[in-house]
């Protein structure tokens, strides 16, 4: 079950591979994301010290948090793969024009998962054809549903 997704990253980005990644939280932070409170879009992956890190993605507490709790929402979250994951992403991100960007955030087994997708960048004319597609879709649907009534 989907808590929150990164659409900007489909709109920005081609997806050529998914992976499902644990997040370091702390209390507030996962009660925070059960609340809906979380935001994904200017959130990006980084490799620092052989392990790999969820930079600007925005998490904000809750109001009734903790007083002596210091709520830092956009705090670096490291994220929990296996070597061998870690292996693949590395030989991959050091290939012209690959990143990492955070896909959604999702509960598996009650666990807060990430899901990171290993994408490479669209160019405009990328973006355009892609925007042509949905506008495509948006009116043929329209014209399906004016036909059946």
């Amino acid at each position: 079950m989907s808590i929150v997704e990164n659409r900007k990253a489909f709109f920005d980005y081609f997806i050529e591979d998914r992976f499902e990644a644990g997040l370091v939280l702390v209390g507030w932070e996962a009660k925070a994301i059960r609340a809906g409170r979380a935001q994904l879009k200017e959130g990006y992956v980084v490799l620092q010290n052989g392990a790999f890190y969820l930079i600007g993605s925005h998490i904000s507490a809750l109001p009734e948090a903790s007083t002596h709790v210091n709520p830092d929402p956009v705090r670096t979250r490291k994220l929990l793969l296996n070597q061998a994951e870690i292996d693949k992403l590395v030989s991959k991100v050091e290939q012209r024009g690959y990143t990492i960007v955070p896909l959604n955030l999702h509960y598996s087994k009650g666990i807060i998962k990430l899901e990171i997708g290993l994408a490479k960048g669209k160019k405009q004319h990328d973006k355009r054809d892609t925007e042509k597609e949905r506008d495509w879709q948006r009116e043929k649907q329209q014209i399906m549903k004016t036909n059946r009534i």
